[in-house]
């Protein structure tokens, strides 16, 4: 019978660099969607008042936005209804379940929400919240 000699372990040590990556990592991430959830409250949308509105909870949500003339917008952009639809079945494929905060103008015209909806439900979204400010 063969004995093999036991090596002596070696001093497992720390490394901190990829520690360092990481937290710039991270930093530069949560920078970039900071600006892009800026961007999804900058639409020129005018809420509508409610007397029973709660702030939503702390959860991450899909932010879309319709005008008062019925445009939809993603992040700051306007999108056509076949782009508004596309954009939520991606974000439904990667993360699911889907839940969105719309925010639409007192003006919007009610069709144009309606349209939203179905759009929502067609994707398999469960949560949708609508944007309004609450009357004290």
């Amino acid at each position: 019978m063969v004995r093999r000699r036991k090596r002596p372990l070696d001093e497992v040590s720390f490394q901190i660099t990829p520690m360092i990556d990481m937290t710039f990592l991270l930093l530069i991430f949560f920078m970039v969607t900071q600006k892009i959830t800026e961007q999804e409250m900058n639409v020129p949308v005018k809420l509508p008042v409610a007397f029973s509105a709660a702030p939503p909870q702390k959860t991450e949500r899909d932010i879309i936005n319709i005008d008062g003339e019925g445009n939809y917008y993603i992040g700051d952009r306007i999108a056509s209804k076949k782009e508004v639809l596309a954009h939520l079945k991606v974000k439904f494929k990667d993360f699911p379940p889907l839940q969105i905060y719309l925010r639409a103008d007192q003006n919007t015209p009610s069709k144009k929400i309606r349209e939203f909806v179905e759009m929502a439900t067609e994707v398999g979204a469960i949560d949708l919240i609508f944007g309004v400010y609450g009357k004290q």
